[in-house]
This record gives structure tokens, sequence and C-alpha cells, in this order.
């Protein structure tokens, strides 16, 4: 399973290009404009991982200037060093690093993205990805649950949708369009959740 890209949706087609360009992770992202109905929590976020606290500074501070809106502020924790801010269209993205010290490596290096999906019941949702083709990496009961895709672009990972909402900052409430859609090489379908997949034909506007 290859997850080639993500497709964010928005109503703002030029705002949230010169947002990405500016954060510098369009590689992944490809853009499309939509005026389908959205509120709210709208179930996902996206996390970039990155090797060290100063580069987490430095994209959180990119993506400020940007237009963004931080929804939590970077902070020192047990796991690591990260916070989370919102896209102008709205995505929550997570900029993390598992080192609470400088490592020395490239300050602009982002060494993962990983789609997080908040399902209401994990285990079933694990059983549904398996089922199309996934394969499991880790998993943590009815809590976690991470894919093996060693040759995806973008990481995909199930999360509780309450507990995701928490992490992130935000209310769990949410209603309409998810506005985003997973281009890979599995085809067309439709999760639980109701997050979307699509082939790597769709076109999109990067």
């Amino acid at each position: 399973m290859s997850i080639r890209s993500i497709t964010l949706e928005t109503s703002d087609l030029a705002t949230a290009q010169e947002f990405y360009a500016a954060l510098d992770v369009a590689t992944p992202v490809a853009l499309r404009a939509s005026t389908a109905p959205t509120s709210g929590f709208r179930g996902f976020t996206l996390s970039l991982l990155v090797p060290q606290p100063s580069t987490v500074d430095a994209l959180v501070g990119a993506a400020q200037a940007a237009g963004a809106t931080v929804r939590t502020p970077v902070t020192k924790s047990f796991w690591g060093y990260g916070g989370v801010v919102q896209a102008p269209d709205g995505a929550l993205w997570k900029v993390a690093t598992s080192s609470k010290k400088e490592v020395g490596a490239d300050r602009t290096r982002i060494d993962d993205v990983v789609l997080l999906l908040g399902v209401e019941d994990v285990k079933a949702s694990k059983r549904f990805y398996v089922e199309h083709g996934l394969t499991v990496k880790r998993s943590f009961g009815s809590k976690y649950v991470e894919f093996d895709a060693p040759a995806s672009s973008v990481k995909l990972a199930l999360y509780g949708r309450r507990a995701l909402a928490k992490d992130a900052g935000v209310p769990v409430e949410g209603s309409g369009s998810h506005r985003i859609a997973l281009v890979s090489d599995l085809g067309s379908f439709t999760d639980p959740d109701g997050f979307a997949w699509e082939p790597s034909t769709v076109a999109a506007t990067a």
C-alpha cells in the first residue's frame, strides 16, 4: 500500500496555496477548491515529525506568519517537544520532535508526515483497513493503530476521535465534510467514518 498524497479541500484556494508554500510541505499535499459544508473538528490531524526542537520552533513560527492559529502552544512533554496549529483552510497540523535537545541535523528537514484519522471505533476501523490490504505496524488495543507503509509519502494511523481532538486542543464536535481525501494505489472507497480514498489518477491542484 502506498499513499501517494493527501488532498485538502478549501473554499479559498489561493490563500491555501500561499500558506502551504510558506510551510514548505507542498510535496505530499495537494489542494482543490470545495464549497462542501463543514464545521468544527473535521476528524483528522496532520503531523510533521522533525529532528529537533529548533525545527519545531521554525515551522510553527513560519505557519503563524503565514496565517495559522495556534491551538496547542509549543511545549516540552514526556514524549518530546511540539505544538498544534490550524491552517487557514481549517486543517490541524501538529509539529513535533521526540528529541528534547538539539541534535545538529538540518533544521529545515521534515522526517515524516503522518495523517491521524480520528475514528469512533478504532478496532472496527482497523479491521476495515486490514480487509482493504493495509498491514498493521503497531497497535495499542482500542486506542491507537499505525499502519506499515514504507513507500508512502504520508504515514497513516488511527486514533479515537475524542482523544485526537483533545490532543489537538479543539472541541470534539464537528459536522459536514472532512474536506480531505487520501490518494493511493488502493482504489476508490469510503471508510466507516466517512474518509474518502481516491485512486492516484484523480487530479488535484498542487
